[in-house]
């Protein structure tokens, strides 16, 4: 069980926000699964780009199932706090701050994991945002710049007395990016250190998996990442392992055919064509990487010149027809 602020969920597994990745028709799919917690994409904290396409997308999330989790990033207390209150007003009921992403053009900007290299400025930032909204916020981060400057523990109880309600610890520094084992001792320090729930990230690929994590490292629950692309049933699948011990299995192959249907068209109706159809070859790729065979590489060789929503339904049901599939 996970509470934050007014919620309150069984289950105590999150999907990350992830960019290009966790838009609102994957983050629909994962709830249809059975996940309760879905954290938006990054949404930049300059209001000055929220007129791009890009921006404008990553806003529409008013409507949806409730808890409306989004993750804002930047680097300068003001805006921040601008920002939060402004996605408050758009819908948002819980707010995420970005302080784990090691991509460089975020890191650039002093943003993302950056921001853990000057703990005076996250403390700036933790406090404007807390005082600028009436819901919960949240917050990520990594172990530490490098291994050399790990300051998770440090981070947490800022962000402890500055009111944030939750915090997500990815094991990894920021200049391990996502290479080599993930640390899960160093989050279990920054869980003793702090009374406020700790969520451990990096590396959880399945329910016993993510069991072993949280006996490693006490944490209150876990945060899905990668692995959720193209199964957005495993954050359902593992919260139900964790709370009744009972192994589930993957969809059957029928499940998966209609699960890439809808998801062609659900990204089709909100992207529009165009830009549907460029987002469906990402995520239909990440289908078949997650569930091998049909002539994998083929498909998607064939799929990503496709330059219609009709063509790749049809490729669709053609390459996975239950003839085919009972073969």
């Amino acid at each position: 069980m996970l509470k934050i602020g007014s919620f309150i969920r069984s289950s105590s597994v999150i999907v990350a926000p992830m960019a290009g990745v966790t838009d609102q028709p994957f983050r629909n799919y994962c709830r249809q699964f059975g996940a309760d917690w879905v954290v938006s994409e990054m949404v930049t904290s300059d209001a000055r780009l929220w007129g791009t396409a890009k921006s404008a997308h990553r806003l529409r999330f008013n409507g949806e199932a409730e808890p409306r989790w989004v993750q804002i990033a930047g680097a300068e207390p003001a805006m921040m706090a601008i920002a939060a209150a402004r996605n408050v007003d758009l819908g948002a009921q819980i707010i995420d701050i970005n302080m784990g992403c090691p991509a460089k053009k975020v890191c650039r900007k002093a943003a993302g994991s950056a921001l853990l290299r000057d703990e005076t400025l996250v403390g700036l930032i933790l406090q404007a945002v807390v005082r600028a909204v009436d819901v919960p916020v949240t917050l990520k981060i990594r172990l530490g710049w490098s291994r050399e400057e790990m300051n998770a523990v440090k981070i947490a109880r800022i962000a402890e007395s500055c009111g944030v309600q939750l915090l997500t610890v990815h094991g990894r520094t920021r200049q391990c990016r996502f290479a080599g084992e993930v640390d899960y001792e160093s989050i279990a320090k920054v869980k003793n250190s702090v009374a406020i729930p700790v969520i451990a990230n990096g590396d959880i690929t399945t329910p016993l998996c993510a069991e072993r994590v949280l006996n490693i490292t006490g944490a209150d629950g876990v945060m899905i990442g990668r692995a959720v692309q193209g199964r957005p049933w495993l954050p359902g699948m593992i919260a139900h392992y964790l709370v009744t011990g009972e192994l589930g299995s993957a969809p059957a192959a029928e499940v998966i055919r209609e699960t890439m249907r809808g998801h062609i068209v659900a990204l089709s109706d909100f992207y529009g064509e165009q830009t549907g159809v460029r987002v469906a070859r990402k995520h239909v790729g990440w289908y078949l990487d997650a569930h091998h065979g049909y002539e994998a590489r083929e498909f998607k060789n064939c799929f990503n010149q496709l330059e219609s929503t009709r063509a790749q339904l049809t490729l669709i049901d053609d390459r996975f027809s239950p003839s085919r599939l009972a073969a």
